[in-house]
């Protein structure tokens, strides 16, 4: 069976979050559910740290993408909510993993492909709280061999294993994934204890087919669906570190997030690795902006990358279109500043 001809649909949706704040702990009481609200203050950033916050985000965006271009319910719905974390830096959400399941908090990202959870014996680099202890799972196997992966924003290593992981309501009962021992440095944020890859198989560096994928060939899905509505904060002035940040929901597309019709597209030329689409046409300010085509043309759906970036001839000519737009210099080259209170029209 060829599993890059599974009709999968991804929708990435971003809407501006209702006016909640802190982070849903769900919880049972005799009562019923609840849902205690903490609030976390995000501290505020001169020009200088948001100069290096940007650059940052820059050289993670641009190490990601040039490195893989160089080298070639019922059944089932469900729904995961996420965590808006660092003023839309990441998102993150829940999952499951062993018998007894125990809960780690992982990254949503459709930009790679592999999942793997910190391990409790990873003491200096990984942030995270409860890492994973694979002697207290029944059904953990080690598959003895190693693994790394490289992200723009750093790196994690391990060893492979198989076990029971549970998300959204859905199960796939060996499941390979990493045990990571060793991260970089502030590479996970507390209390993000792994990375839940999204993307298609052939990105994965331990080769293992992901969760999703898995569930999807085995059709465990309604529909061959998954989508995200993502939170918005980075414009908030009163927002904490952690925010609702919106769902994944599998198997079907919550219609309340949306209105018209869902004009869905095959990934180009069949190549399951990113959620490509392929921009043919933009306009800025009513205006045709020339864009590269073939592989050049290409654009990856991403909800680990915090930027829209592109090749710099094409970004240099939608800012054309821009009146007063002036590239940045030093840390903040490769990014375009215009003035605050203008209306920007853009169509692709």
């Amino acid at each position: 069976m060829m599993l890059s001809s599974l009709p999968i649909g991804l929708i990435a949706l971003l809407s501006v979050s209702p006016e909640v704040l802190g982070v849903p702990q769900w919880g049972t009481s005799p009562t019923g559910q609840f849902m205690p609200l903490t609030r976390r203050m995000q501290p505020l950033r001169n020009s200088s740290e948001w100069a290096n916050y940007a650059r940052n985000l820059r050289d993670a965006t641009i190490a990601k993408y040039s490195s893989q271009r160089n080298q070639k319910r019922g059944m089932g719905m469900g729904e995961n909510l996420m965590v808006n974390q660092g003023l839309d830096t990441s998102f993150y959400g829940t999952l499951a993993v062993g018998t007894p399941p125990y809960l780690f908090d992982v990254i949503l990202d459709t930009g790679s492909s592999d999942l793997w959870v910190a391990s409790s014996t990873c003491q200096n680099t990984c942030a995270g709280t409860g890492n994973f202890d694979s002697t207290k799972s029944s059904t953990f196997k080690n598959l003895n061999r190693t693994f790394s992966v490289t992200y723009g924003s750093g790196e994690a290593a391990g060893t492979l294993g198989q076990d029971v992981v549970r998300m959204a309501g859905f199960t796939i009962t060996n499941q390979e994934f990493a045990v990571v021992t060793s991260t970089s440095l502030n590479f996970l944020q507390n209390p993000v204890t792994g990375l839940f890859g999204l993307a298609w198989q052939s990105l994965a560096s331990s080769g293992a087919m992901p969760f999703w994928q898995a569930l999807a060939s085995s059709d465990q899905w309604s529909q061959p669906l998954m989508a995200f509505q993502l939170t918005r904060f980075i414009n908030d002035s009163k927002a904490g570190g952690l925010e609702p940040g919106g769902s994944l929901t599998m198997g079907y597309a919550n219609e309340s997030l949306y209105t018209g019709t869902i004009d869905y597209q095959d990934i180009p030329d069949g190549q399951a690795s990113y959620w490509l689409q392929q921009i043919t046409s933009m306009t800025v300010q009513g205006k045709s902006v020339s864009l590269p085509t073939g592989n050049a043309s290409y654009a990856a759906i991403d909800t680990g990358t915090t930027l829209v970036a592109g090749p710099p001839a094409g970004v240099e000519a939608v800012y054309a279109q821009i009146p007063g737009s002036q590239p940045g210099t030093g840390k903040w080259e490769g990014f375009y500043s215009y003035r605050k209170c203008q209306c920007i029209s853009l169509d692709q």
